[in-house]
């Protein structure tokens, strides 16, 4: 088992460039199921779920061609509907390709899968959408199988109970080659949710409205190959903007978007710690001292449940009290226990984390959790004296490209040991 060595206590300074995004690139491979010609991904990180998502690929017939960040993706004439649980299992973004092989063969059958245990993350909402498209739904000993009738899926008005992005996602693939118009609504408006419908409409999809809560598909016969550039990682550029404030640094992190970042931005400035627009990017110059905030985590746009343990690490730092409340996933506090190791001063009742500061933190053996757990607490390593020993480094490896080399390029002591 890996480990990560931080030696903290070292304000970072410099730039970072930012990788594809992860959340992004997922469904957009997945899509690749749905044209008759090869599509070509660019910017794409090297990640360990990326890589299982191109096996479940593969694994459905299709062929991937990798050259540096750049994907070739030939899709199958006649993909395989069935998804193994021994890939499956590994991470649940692999439920996505249910709507695409819906949409191409008319059945599929997935094994319920894996992921961070973050909390209950159902595949209700994906399902009802597909059963309103017409699929008729079987549940097996740890599998689900949908399977369409000799008219295909048909468009329809879907409302989800919840915004969920893995849902709208979904049944987007799926209604794109649908007869007749599909609505969703109270559809996920996240920015990755905006990438995919761009991918398909290049493909030769008719999608309008993604990004709002109400997304029109008018479904067509055929989709083909395009060349497309996923869009940069926004949780990746968050994390980096704390490093900098965590450490009390000055970093450049460049590839961004701001309005994508916009709530963590906002949140930072909140706290007295500056981040400016230039011309490469966004830099954040950190000071000794900021203020507690409140957070809430929400769906896009509000703050994103993905940046709360980063902003946890952060807050552990702040003068005065803050409330930090997950609205999204109900177990996403695993890592106050880890980070009360090193010395926070933190509270949970219920869905509440009441975080006291400043306290100093001190380095100490530490394991991540899942994969933003485990960044919260690279960034307290940063910031605490002495040396901290993180495990359980293949949960931060699932989203983070390249992330010992990236830091020590800031001047971070960091080094990953087994």
């Amino acid at each position: 088992m890996k480990n990560l060595v931080i030696r903290g206590g070292r304000p970072l300074n410099g730039s970072v460039r930012v990788s594809g995004s992860k959340n992004a690139v997922l469904p957009i491979i997945a899509a690749c199921l749905l044209p008759v010609t090869p599509c070509t991904l660019e910017d794409i990180p090297d990640l360990v779920d990326v890589h299982t998502i191109c096996l479940v690929l593969e694994h459905l017939g299709a062929r991937i061609d990798r050259s540096g960040s750049t994907l070739v993706i030939h899709p199958p004439e006649r993909p395989c509907t069935e998804a193994p649980y021994e890939i499956v299992r590994r991470m649940r973004a692999s439920f996505l390709v249910m709507g695409p092989l819906l949409a191409r063969t008319g059945q599929a059958t997935i094994s319920l899968p894996g992921g961070c245990a973050i909390g209950s993350r159902p595949v209700d909402l994906h399902l009802k959408g597909f059963h309103t498209l017409g699929a008729r739904i079987e549940h097996g000993y740890g599998s689900v199988r949908a399977e369409v009738g000799p008219n295909g899926l048909r468009g329809n008005r879907i409302y989800l109970d919840f915004p969920s992005v893995g849902a709208t996602e979904n049944i987007i693939m799926a209604a794109v080659l649908a007869e007749g118009q599909t609505i969703i609504e109270n559809a996920a408006e996240e920015p990755e949710v905006v990438d995919l419908a761009n991918f398909l409409n290049a493909m030769g999809a008719q999608i309008k409205g993604a990004g709002t809560k109400v997304i029109r598909i008018n479904g067509v016969k055929e989709l083909h190959g395009v060349t497309h550039p996923v869009i940069p990682d926004r949780i990746e550029a968050g994390t980096f903007l704390l490093a900098g404030a965590i450490t009390g640094g000055n970093v450049l992190v460049q590839n961004v978007i701001l309005d994508h970042v916009k709530p963590v931005v906002a949140k930072l400035n909140e706290m007295g710690i500056m981040v400016y627009e230039e011309s490469e990017g966004l830099r954040v110059t950190g000071r000794d001292e900021y203020r507690a905030v409140d957070v809430k985590t929400m769906p896009y746009p509000g703050f994103p449940t993905d940046m709360q343990p980063q902003m946890m690490a952060l807050m552990t730092g702040a003068r005065g009290t803050g409330i930090i409340t997950e609205t999204v996933f109900e177990n996403r506090f695993m890592h106050v226990s880890e980070l009360r190791r090193m010395g926070a001063k933190i509270k949970t009742v219920g869905r509440n984390a009441v975080v006291q500061g400043p306290a100093g933190l001190s380095g100490a053996p530490v394991k991540a959790t899942d994969l933003r757990a485990g960044a919260a607490l690279v960034l307290a390593g940063l910031r605490a004296g002495g040396e901290t020993v993180v495990g359980n480094v293949h949960h931060i490896e699932r989203g983070y490209e390249r992330l010992v080399e990236k830091l020590r390029g800031l001047g971070a002591e960091i080094e990953e040991v087994v």
